[in-house]
C-alpha cells in the first residue's frame, strides 16, 4: 500500500518565524505564534520502501490551538504517581497527602496542569484493579481541583475516566489512547473535556519484550491517524483531541531517538502534540545514569528538544528546571516576548 506523509523542516524561531509567517514565505508549525516553518520533507511509503525530498510545500492539515492550550509557549503537565510502584520515583507519593503536597509544589514552580494517575505502566507492570486504582487517586484529585489547579487523570478504564472528571479532572490522559475498554470511546465522546490518545505497541507488562515496526515514525503517524478518525467518528470533536507518540512504550532505544528526531512529522496529524520523554530509559542509556530519579538534566534536554520542534505540552517530573530551561531558550529564540 502506497502512502504519502509531510514532515515540516527548516523550523525559524521567534521574530524571524512572525514575519516569515505574515509574508507566507513560512507557516505556523503546529498553530503556534512563535515557530514557523519553510521547507516540507515530502516521505512516500510503498510496502518497504521508503522515498524522501524537500520541497516548499504546506501541510495538508493545519493545526488550530484550541483554548485549553497557549499558541506561545508549551504548557508543563506535572507528573503525579500515586502508585507504590512508579519507575521514576518508587512511590515517593503513593500516599494521598504526600501526593497533593507534591502536586501544589509543581503548580507553585511553573506546572500548568498536574496530570494524577493509580496505576502504573511502567514496562513489566500489572494492571490494578478499578476500585483500587480510584481510591488512590480520588483524594488526590479532589484537594488538587479544590485549589483551582488543572487536573488531567492518567486512566485507561472507562468509569474511572467518568468519576474522576466529576471529582473535578479536566483532561483524560490515556495511555491506551481509548483502546484498552470499548467503554472508554463512549465515556469521551459523551464527555466535552480534551483527550491525550497515546501510541503504545503492546500493554505495559510486555511492550518492550521485542517491539519491531517497518518504520518506527511512520507506522506510528499511521496508528494515531486512524485513532483520531475514530474518536472523531465516535462523536469526539477534533479540537478536543491532542496526540503523543508515546516514547518508551513498546518502543527501543533506537526507535524512541527515530521518533524524537522526527517529532515534526506529528504536527501533519493536525492536533496539538504532547511529548512525554521525562526520566525514561533511553535518557538513561544516552546519559549513563541507572537511577531514574537522578535523569533530570537528559530529561530537561529532551524536553527544550521538544517545545524547540513544537510540543504544545510537555509532561514531566521535573517542573522547576525545566520551566527555567525553558525560559532560557525561549529568551533567546524569541527576546521580544521575554518580559525582560
Amino acid at each position: 500500500m502506497r502512502k504519502s506523509y509531510a514532515r515540516p523542516a527548516g523550523l525559524v524561531h521567534g521574530p524571524d518565524a512572525r514575519q516569515l509567517i505574515t509574508e507566507g514565505r513560512g507557516a505556523s508549525l503546529g498553530g503556534l505564534s512563535t515557530i514557523a516553518y519553510t521547507l516540507v520533507e515530502e516521505i512516500d511509503r510503498d510496502g518497504t520502501e521508503v522515498s524522501r525530498r524537500f520541497t516548499t510545500g504546506r501541510l495538508p492539515r493545519q493545526t488550530v490551538v484550541p483554548p485549553f492550550l497557549s499558541p506561545d509557549r508549551p504548557l508543563i503537565m506535572g507528573i503525579v504517581n500515586v502508585t507504590p510502584d512508579s519507575f521514576s520515583d518508587g512511590g515517593l507519593n503513593a500516599q494521598a497527602e504526600r501526593a497533593i503536597a507534591h502536586g501544589i509544589q509543581m503548580a507553585k514552580e511553573g506546572a500548568d496542569i498536574l496530570d494524577v494517575g493509580g496505576e502504573s505502566t511502567r514496562p513489566g507492570s500489572e494492571g490494578v484493579p478499578e476500585a483500587e486504582e480510584l481510591r488512590r487517586i480520588l483524594p488526590v484529585i479532589e484537594a488538587l481541583a479544590g485549589q483551582g489547579l488543572t487536573v488531567s487523570v492518567d486512566t485507561r478504564k472507562a468509569n474511572v475516566m467518568r468519576v474522576a472528571l466529576k471529582a473535578g479532572a479536566r483532561i483524560v490522559n490515556d495511555v491506551a489512547a481509548l483502546t484498552y475498554e470499548p467503554a472508554a470511546m463512549q465515556a469521551m465522546a459523551e464527555a466535552t473535556c480534551p483527550v491525550i490518545l497515546m501510541h503504545a505497541q503492546g500493554d505495559p507488562k510486555t511492550m518492550q519484550l521485542s517491539p519491531r515496526y517497518d518504520d518506527v515514525a511512520l507506522d506510528v503517524f499511521d496508528w494515531l491517524e486512524a485513532r483520531i478518525e475514530a474518536c472523531v467518528a465516535a462523536g469526539i470533536a477534533r479540537a478536543r483531541i491532542v496526540a503523543d507518540p508515546g516514547i518508551g512504550f513498546g518502543k527501543s532505544f533506537r526507535h524512541n531517538i527515530d521518533v524524537l528526531r522526527q517529532f515534526t512529522l506529528y504536527h501533519a496529524l493536525g492536533v496539538p502534540l504532547l511529548m512525554g520523554l521525562s526520566r525514561k530509559g533511553f535518557i538513561g542509556a544516552l546519559t549513563g545514569e541507572k537511577q531514574a530519579g537522578n535523569r533530570v538534566n537528559g530529561s530537561v534536554g529532551g524536553a527544550v528538544w521538544s517545545a524547540l520542534n513544537g510540543a504544545h505540552i510537555l509532561r514531566v517530573h521535573d517542573v522547576k528546571a525545566t520551566v527555567e530551561a525553558l525560559a532560557v531558550a525561549q529568551a533567546v529564540a524569541d527576546p521580544d516576548q521575554s518580559g525582560l
